[in-house]
């Protein structure tokens, strides 16, 4: 016998939370197995990515290069703020990046890296923006998500593996295992997901990336 809570459910001005998570506007990330794990299958746009790392350049770049050449594409810019080495332009450009969309930003304190971010995420003109920081505080992060949101733009944060929590919508950490890039998916929107995701670019470290 149907409760009233069930038949609530079915109403169809009702959303459930994975609804609304599948359809919330997505970029492919290029890797099948991933937009499979990811509402809406894809990066989440008008949010913020932080991507969590127990080392740099073990593949995190590399991961959201397939995003970011599509996003240049569009010939809205893409801003990287306080990269750990100077981005190799020839590799980008190589890998499909338009070059003439990035914008490098190299700011030394942490308070001008999330000021520089947060301008960039809610300019509007950004498709999306990257920063690399050490340290994040949760006030910090909750400034980016709102950013991202009111500028309908993608934000990913690099960032240390100890951060517990995160205001951000996806939350992502990344190792190597089994010759692959393993993946936890920590946050996301919807479901939560417990297993880990094996993708094969092991090939496509980022050391190339950086000159």
């Amino acid at each position: 016998m149907n409760t009233p809570l069930e038949a609530l459910l079915r109403h169809p001005n009702i959303w459930l939370g994975n609804e609304i998570a599948q359809a919330v506007d997505s970029i492919p990330s290029g890797f099948a197995q991933l937009d499979a794990a990811l509402p809406g299958g894809g990066w989440p746009r008008g949010a913020l990515t932080e991507v969590l790392t127990e080392q740099q350049g073990i593949g995190e770049l590399r991961l959201c290069l397939p995003a970011l050449c599509k996003l240049s594409a569009t010939k809205c810019w893409l801003v990287f703020i306080a990269a750990p080495h100077l981005l190799y332009a020839p590799a980008l450009a190589n890998l499909g990046v338009d070059t003439s969309r990035c914008i490098l930003v190299n700011a030394q304190s942490t308070l001008d890296k999330f000021w520089a971010m947060e301008q960039a995420l809610r300019s509007g003109i950004c498709a999306a923006a990257i920063l690399w920081s050490p340290t994040a505080s949760d006030r910090s992060l909750r400034r980016l998500q709102l950013a991202a949101e009111q500028g309908k733009s993608w934000g990913v944060f690099f960032g240390p593996a100890d951060n517990k929590t995160s205001p951000a919508a996806l939350r992502l950490h990344l190792s190597h295992a089994q010759r692959k890039l393993r993946v936890r998916i920590l946050k996301r929107r919807g479901n939560s997901l417990a297993t880990s995701l094996f993708l094969d670019i092991h090939h496509a470290v980022d050391s190339n990336l950086f000159s």
